[in-house]
């Protein structure tokens, strides 16, 4: 008796969790009723999945349903509210982490051949022996060579775990030869270039705020203070934006005190501020930022606050307007909801959010807009700006509603509008024949030490043009059409394009910028 009274709580819990579970399950597999286990009620849109689940003639997938559903509903908030299916979530992700595990090359794939265009220095295929020019022909059991393989495909077969290996077979000289590749954690940089324009000015262009942008930023920038840097050219130019606290760390460098980078407030969220915390690395000296239409969100906040304190001169075309401000939530099929929670002022309390209360579509068009009514090519994008007024302490007039407006305008260069131009993009040949271009003049391209020497010895242009003629004649392009000032921009851009063959995205933006009209300005800008 005493035994039976010592177990016999136990074996009545053990009874009670029992029924619960059943009860549970019970619950689940009936289309109606009320249960003391359900906390809320049920929405409609669950009711219907699951009528559709139980009930339809025909077999459907009602993840897809539910998928859909979702994407239709978060249309009616806002453009930035976003559902990310589990199957997407780590490669959306690893953008804003800034790794990867792969196997560390670029590659492009030409006539159905995937070709290795560019080996990560020091990473496992540099490791394992790969060099430029190699061909894949078979990554692990799978052929990847002749079967209409595609981008996604191969980058699915060549990523993996840290640690795990994957063979390949690769065509090269001829031969097919075998490399077993040890996969690893491979960067995905935040920072296209860090270098000096001049004796005194530097240049830093970063392309997203990602968790380890501040920490490149400061890498580039105090290399470039070494190398007496008293100016600065801070490009933003295609930003989209990412991470805000990485922003509001790259700020802070260049203001003093604890002065207020941003503020963000939504109807459900509190107030939050984010002020200058530390002595900044570039608290004086003269600053330029650069941006365009493709700048966004996070590279909308750095150009706000520094415009607002009349910090640096901004300079290139208006930005494209994103003031929302979302968080991540994991959900339990492991895919993800980025919700917009707050919006972002400025220091000034100026909001650049652009409406979005005219629908998706024309919030989405609203940049192309901009193309057709002049904004971009001709008129300065101040006379553009429909918005409320600010005025910083120094007197300059900045304005809310529609993204940041520069100080100074720069327009588009038309002759990305070209068909001949635009279609050497669409095709990928832009990039495909500077590939091909070295892999046929390397012992000619050696000769020049670094991006500098290069973009001043290279002057074999008038070659390099007979030569993308034949190539464009293959590609049934039509580039005997081209006016001079198309040809000189194609040859430039050619030029900048060769020099990422040899010195990755640092090498084409200190050859390409030689020629770019937005940096010369803001050079000029300096020189004042």
């Amino acid at each position: 008796m005493k035994r039976l009274q010592v177990w016999l709580p136990l074996l009545f819990s053990l009874v009670m969790i029992v029924g619960m579970i059943i009860g549970f399950r019970l619950r689940e597999n009936t289309s109606s009723g009320n249960s003391m286990f359900r906390l809320t009620k049920r929405t409609p849109l669950q009711e219907v999945l699951d009528l559709i689940n139980m009930k339809y003639v025909d077999k459907v997938n009602t993840d897809t349903l539910g998928n859909e559903a979702i994407d239709a509903m978060l249309g009616h908030l806002d453009p930035h509210s976003v559902y990310i299916p589990a199957s997407i979530l780590q490669e959306v992700n690893e953008d804003l982490e800034g790794n990867f595990e792969g196997i560390g090359v670029e590659f492009q794939i030409i006539s159905d051949t995937v070709h290795v265009v560019n080996v990560l220095p020091q990473g496992p295929s540099d490791k394992a022996g790969l060099k430029i020019g190699d061909r894949f022909v078979k990554v692990n059991d799978s052929t990847v060579a002749g079967n209409n393989i595609t981008t996604e495909r191969i980058k699915k077969l060549l990523r993996g775990p840290g640690g795990s290996e994957v063979k390949v077979s690769m065509f090269r000289n001829g031969q097919l030869q075998p490399f077993t590749i040890k996969r690893g954690t491979i960067p995905i940089p935040s920072l296209d270039a860090a270098y000096m324009t001049d004796p005194t000015t530097g240049y830093i262009r970063l392309n997203k705020f990602a968790e380890t942008t501040y920490e490149e930023f400061m890498q580039a920038l105090e290399g470039l203070k070494q190398k007496n840097m008293q100016n600065l050219i801070l490009d933003l130019r295609g930003n989209g934006g990412g991470i805000l606290q990485e922003a509001v760390q790259v700020a802070d460098e260049f203001l003093d005190g604890d002065k207020l980078i941003v503020y963000t407030q939504g109807s459900k969220a509190p107030k939050e501020v984010y002020k200058a915390k530390r002595e900044g690395l570039f608290e004086k000296g003269k600053l330029i930022v650069l941006i365009d239409e493709g700048s966004a969100s996070a590279s909308e906040v750095v150009a706000g606050a520094l415009q607002d304190w009349d910090r640096a001169t901004i300079i290139g075309r208006r930005s494209f307007g994103k003031g929302l401000v979302q968080e991540q939530y994991q959900l339990s099929d492991g895919s993800g909801l980025r919700l917009t929670v707050s919006r972002y002022y400025t220091p000034a309390g100026r909001s650049i959010q652009k409406p979005y209360t005219k629908g998706m579509e024309q919030y989405n068009d609203e940049v192309y807009e901009r193309f057709h009514n002049g904004e971009v090519l001709k008129q300065d994008s101040i006379k553009n700006t429909v918005g409320p007024v600010y005025t910083t302490k120094g007197g300059k007039k900045v304005y809310g509603g529609g993204g940041i407006t520069p100080d100074i305008f720069v327009a588009f260069d038309t002759s990305f509008l070209q068909r001949s131009v635009a279609d050497l993009y669409d095709g990928n040949s832009i990039f495909i024949f500077p590939y091909l271009y070295y892999l046929h003049h390397q012992q000619e391209l050696s000769q020049y030490k670094d991006p500098v020497d290069f973009a001043h010895r290279f002057n074999n242009l008038e070659s390099l043009w007979s030569e993308l003629l034949k190539q464009s004649k293959h590609d049934t392009l039509h580039l005997d059409r081209v006016n001079a000032n198309e040809k000189a921009f194609l040859l430039n851009r050619l030029k900048a394009n060769i020099a990422r063959q040899l010195w990755r995205t640092e090498g084409y933006y200190e050859v390409w910028n030689t020629t770019d009209p937005v940096v010369a300005r803001a050079m000029n800008e300096l020189k004042k």
